[in-house]
C-alpha cells in the first residue's frame, strides 16, 4: 500500500475525539484503503479486533444491511461501553436513510464513527443539517504526485515519473498495472463509467446519457478555461448538439457531485469579493481525460494548472480564480492562517510570457506570499518577493 500520511494523520489525530469523521472522494481513490491503513494503526495500538465493526456496503455479504434499521440492529449489540468500539461505515451512501443509523450510534457510549461515501450529494443533505457541528469531514482525492513517486519503481527522471502520472492516472490502483495502457484504459473507463451511471444518472434520474456524456467531455476539454453555463450550451448547440441551459446546469451539478470535476469560483482580490460568473473547472484525474479525449488538444499549461489545483485542494486551501483589475490570477488559496498566490505556466523562459505572469501578481498590494509555478529546470528566482520555482519540486514538498 502507498502510505497516505497525510490522510493518515487526519485520522490519527482526530482518534476517540467524539465526532463523527466524514471521509468523501470519488470512486476508487483509496478511501477503503485508508481506513484499512487507519485498522492496522489501530491494532498497533493495541487496539483489539473485537473493538472494531467493518462493513463495506459495497460487499455483497452486506446487503441485508442497507436498510437503516437492519444496520442499527446489527451493530448495537457489538458495542462495548466498556472500552471505545471503532465502527466503520464503507461506501455508506447505499444505506437508505443512513442519517438515522449514524446519528443514533453517534449518541452511544465509548462509540468512534468513521463513514465514507463516493460523492458530494450525501453530505449536502439531511446529515449536514442533523450532524451540524458534530461532525468533521475529510475530502480525499487520488494519489499526489508525491504519493505516486513512492509508488512508481524504476530509475526514472522526475520529468519521466510526472509524464507517467498524467498518462497513466493517479488513481491508487493504476500504479499496480505497469505500465499496460490498454489495461490502464479499460480500468479507467470502466470507472469513468460506473461514476456516470451509478452517481449521476441513476441518481440524478437522467434519460439522455449521450447529452451528459457531451458536457462531461465539454467540461474534460475546458479546462482551465474561464466558463460559463450559458457559455456551454450556446458552444454545444453551435456544433449541433442542442441543449439548453438549465439542462446544462442540472448536469454539470451533478458532474460536481460525483466528485469527477471540481469548479473554482472567481474572486476580486482587491474588491475581496466572490464573483458568480466565470469560473473554471477541473478534472479530478488527467488519467481520465485522456482516457475520454485521446491525446488531442494536450494543452501542457492548462494540465498542470489542473494538477497545482487539485494539490492546493489537498493541502487544505480554499482555491479560487483571483481577479485584479482586468487581469488573472490562476489561483487564489485561502486558509486560517492567510492567503498565498499562484501563477501557472508551463515555461516562463521567453522574456515576453515571464512579463504577461508576473504582471498580474504585480498589481496585488498585499503582502501574501505570490508564487510563479514552471515546469522550467531552472534555478529558482525572486522577483521583488514573487518566486519562481520548479513546480513538480513544490509538488513533492513534504515527500522526500
Amino acid at each position: 500500500m502507498i502510505p497516505r500520511k497525510e490522510y493518515l494523520n487526519f485520522l490519527i489525530r482526530l482518534k476517540d475525539l467524539h465526532l463523527i469523521k466524514v471521509i468523501s472522494g470519488i470512486r476508487r481513490c483509496g478511501k477503503s484503503t485508508l481506513l484499512e491503513l487507519y485498522k492496522n494503526y489501530l491494532l498497533e495500538q493495541n487496539i483489539s479486533d473485537d473493538q472494531l465493526i467493518f462493513i463495506n456496503f459495497e460487499d455483497l455479504a452486506y446487503d441485508a444491511l442497507r436498510d437503516y434499521k437492519s444496520l442499527y440492529e446489527y451493530i448495537k449489540p457489538k458495542i462495548n461501553t466498556d472500552k471505545m468500539t471503532y465502527i466503520f461505515l464503507d461506501e455508506i451512501q447505499h444505506v437508505s436513510e443512513f442519517e438515522r443509523v449514524v446519528d443514533s450510534l453517534f449518541i452511544q457510549k465509548n462509540v468512534d464513527i468513521y463513514i465514507t461515501g463516493s460523492n458530494a450529494y450525501f453530505m449536502s443533505g439531511e446529515l449536514a443539517t442533523l450532524l451540524s457541528g458534530r461532525y468533521i469531514e475529510l475530502k480525499m482525492l487520488p494519489l499526489s504526485f508525491g504519493e505516486y513517486c513512492l509508488g512508481e519503481t524504476g530509475n526514472r527522471t522526475l520529468s519521466e515519473k510526472y509524464s507517467r502520472y498524467l498518462l497513466n492516472s493517479s488513481f491508487p490502483y493504476t500504479v499496480r498495472l505497469g505500465n499496460q495502457r490498454k489495461v490502464i484504459f479499460d480500468y479507467l473507463q470502466g470507472l469513468y463509467n460506473t461514476v456516470i451511471l451509478k452517481d449521476v444518472v441513476a441518481r440524478y434520474k437522467i434519460t439522455d446519457v449521450m447529452m451528459l456524456e457531451d458536457v462531461a467531455r465539454f467540461l474534460f476539454d475546458n479546462i482551465g478555461n474561464q466558463t460559463s453555463i450559458t457559455k456551454v450550451a450556446n458552444t454545444m448547440t453551435s456544433h449541433g448538439i442542442k441543449i439548453d441551459p438549465k439542462t446544462v446546469e442540472k448536469y454539470v451539478s451533478a458532474l460536481s457531485d460525483s466528485l469527477i470535476i471540481y469548479k473554482a469560483k472567481r474572486y476580486n482580490i482587491k474588491g475581496k469579493q466572490y464573483l458568480k460568473t466565470l469560473g473554471k473547472y477541473y478534472v479530478v484525474d488527467i488519467g481520465l481525460r485522456y482516457m475520454l479525449l485521446g491525446r488531442r488538444n494536450t494543452d501542457v499549461g492548462h494540465i498542470l494548472e489542473n494538477i497545482i489545483y487539485l494539490e492546493l485542494i489537498r493541502r487544505g486551501y480554499d482555491v479560487y480564480v483571483g481577479q485584479v483589475g482586468d487581469q488573472e490570477v490562476d489561483f487564489v488559496a485561502m486558509n486560517d492562517e492567510g492567503i498565498s498566490y499562484y501563477q501557472v505556466a508551463a515555461t516562463v523562459r521567453e522574456e515576453s510570457i515571464l512579463k504577461r505572469e508576473l504582471a498580474s501578481l504585480q498589481k496585488i498590494k498585499d503582502h501574501y506570499p505570490k508564487f510563479i509555478l514552471t515546469l522550467d529546470d531552472d534555478p529558482e528566482a525572486d522577483y521583488n518577493g514573487i518566486r519562481r520555482i520548479n513546480a513538480l519540486s513544490f509538488l513533492l514538498e513534504g515527500h522526500e
